[in-house]
């Protein structure tokens, strides 16, 4: 025979226990989900979801006492919407203006949400804005699962993450500590570059032509760099991106061991220093030399030679590249 026990936050006023379900329409019962289970049903994090509550009011609305709000069913349908829209390139704002204004039961209705194809690549296209809304919401999962592509690499650069990363920049943001959305999509950047299956190919025969990749002094982040050998990669050439402390002494010795068929300079800075390239040219001056800077003024001052080359594009640097290492 069992005790009384007292009713509390899992019993309802006749004593039973107390189910988190949600009601729907037609007085079939669902379960009110958790942030974390939804995330992984929508394919986003957990920080993207806190995002859209705080942004645009798309939030759980279930709540027991002594628990954490959870996702009706209603709330799960409303955001279903709100993910099929920006993942069709609908900005977020409007999007979720969308998804409030639908009929929850004509959007549970709705197709599923399709999720990554067997690939990990996202089956449906991918905008730059999408990738925006994902780092300003340090959302850096968010930013790996939208940077999966079965795009070549020149074009998934150009099309998608050269546009993103300079929207990003162009933002002025109050961080938290810990936090900086530029970090974030660069990080993602460099993380779907180590997971492209063409990286993971060493080039076929013996010895093998290299290309030596070099930033400006100075140079923060080169993410272009790793993103040239990547697509370089892809088309069988083989590359090394320098890192750390860039001195003229030390490229020109690397130069002497590797007996590479070309370098590369890629500069983001308004004023990039072209000093090693100078030098390099002035101890080898028959090693083709490519550098992309984008301000015409700066480019004067580029030793003239023929082994010289400026060029003015991702796409224009990678295939004169290719010219004289394929």
């Amino acid at each position: 025979m069992s005790s009384a026990q007292p009713p509390g936050d899992d019993l309802d006023q006749a004593g039973s226990p107390r189910s988190v379900l949600a009601e729907r329409p037609g007085g079939v019962e669902q379960p009110a989900l958790a942030v974390a289970a939804v995330a992984r049903r929508l394919g986003v994090a957990p920080a993207t979801l806190r995002t859209w509550d705080r942004r645009y009011g798309l939030g759980p609305s279930e709540h027991s006492a002594g628990s954490h709000r959870r996702y009706s069913a209603d709330d799960v349908a409303r955001l279903l919407v709100m993910r099929r829209l920006t993942l069709e390139g609908v900005a977020p704002a409007d999007a979720a203006k969308s998804a409030l204004q639908l009929d929850p039961a004509a959007a549970a209705d709705a197709a599923p949400l399709t999720g990554p194809d067997a690939q990990g690549a996202p089956d449906v296209p991918v905008t730059p804005a999408q990738l925006v809304e994902a780092a300003l919401a340090e959302d850096e999962e968010g930013c790996r699962r939208l940077l999966r592509s079965s795009l070549d690499v020149d074009s998934w650069w150009t099309r998608l993450v050269e546009p993103a990363r300079a929207s990003v920049a162009s933002r002025t943001v109050l961080a938290r500590p810990g936090e900086d959305p530029e970090w974030v999509l660069d990080s993602a950047v460099l993380a779907a570059l180590r997971a492209r299956d063409a990286l993971r190919r060493p080039p076929s025969g013996g010895r093998h032509a290299v290309v030596l990749l070099l930033a400006a002094p100075g140079e923060q982040r080169p993410v272009p760099l790793h993103v040239l050998a990547a697509a370089l990669a892809e088309r069988g050439v083989d590359s090394r991106v320098i890192t750390g402390p860039l001195e003229a002494r030390r490229v020109q010795e690397l130069a002497l061991m590797a007996r590479p068929v070309a370098v590369v300079m890629l500069s983001e800075l308004a004023t990039p220093d072209l000093g090693i390239v100078a030098e390099l040219h002035a101890s080898s001056p028959d090693l083709p030399v490519f550098v992309a800077i984008a301000d015409d003024r700066a480019a004067e001052g580029l030793p003239v030679g023929r082994s010289i080359h400026r060029a003015r594009s991702f796409t224009g640097l990678l295939h004169e590249v290719l010219a004289v290492s394929s």
